[in-house]
């Protein structure tokens, strides 16, 4: 299930799409891809999909924004907050 908003301006769409204090994920649909993805950037949403939804894969960081959790899961940068580096320098 995901929420449709009706617009007939798309900086308004943006504009109300962006006035939550949530921000996990979001998509675009439309026609014309570029387009789409033009509204893409303009989302504060930690994954933008355009004309698709929720395709999470294990190898790509997936974080949300805003009151929509803290830190990012899967992909290097997922793993790096699973991890403590420790170095050890020592003389020869």
């Amino acid at each position: 299930m995901l929420p449709i908003i009706r617009y007939s301006d798309v900086d308004d769409a943006v504009r109300r799409a962006n006035g939550t204090e949530f921000g996990l994920d979001a998509s675009v649909w439309g026609t014309n891809q570029a387009a789409a993805k033009l509204v893409a950037q303009k989302l504060d949403a930690g994954t933008v999909w355009v004309n698709k939804h929720a395709e999470i894969a294990p190898h790509v960081p997936m974080g949300g924004i805003k009151s929509s959790g803290i830190g990012v899961e899967f992909g290097e940068e997922g793993l790096a907050a699973y991890t403590t580096i420790k170095i050890i320098n020592a003389a020869p």
